[in-house]
């Protein structure tokens, strides 16, 4: 996975993405950007972007969802994911576990989980 510079002017005006890195996740793409709002404030933005198909054989769509975070709650966000993430490790039997993807083929994974994020 690459990361990936974009600079485009999104929905409702005047928020550049200054930066984006995009995670491809089966049928889900998970976009992470840092934008700046009117104030000069970083914050982040992360949009999952999932491809939905009728059965119908009609148009492909795409769901969006966007969650912001922004600096102020960054540490108590992080302190969040690890406490999950440790819950989920210590209940993952054996350290292997199946996952299923969107597609319905199953994957063996891991129980290392990594986030290496700075603030």
């Amino acid at each position: 996975m690459e990361d990936s510079i974009r600079k485009a002017h999104v929905e409702g005006g005047d928020k550049e993405i200054l930066y984006s890195k995009a995670i491809k996740a089966g049928k889900r793409i998970y976009y992470l950007d840092v934008k700046k709002n009117l104030k000069d404030d970083l914050f982040l933005a992360i949009t999952e972007s999932k491809k939905v198909q009728p059965k119908d054989g009609t148009q492909v769509s795409f769901e969006k969802h966007k969650i912001f975070l922004y600096k102020e709650d960054f540490e108590k966000f992080m302190d969040g994911m690890n406490d999950v993430i440790r819950y989920i490790k210590e209940r993952n039997e054996g350290g292997i576990s199946e996952i299923q993807s969107d597609e319905g083929e199953t994957e063996s994974t891991s129980d290392d989980i990594k986030l290496d994020i700075e603030f």
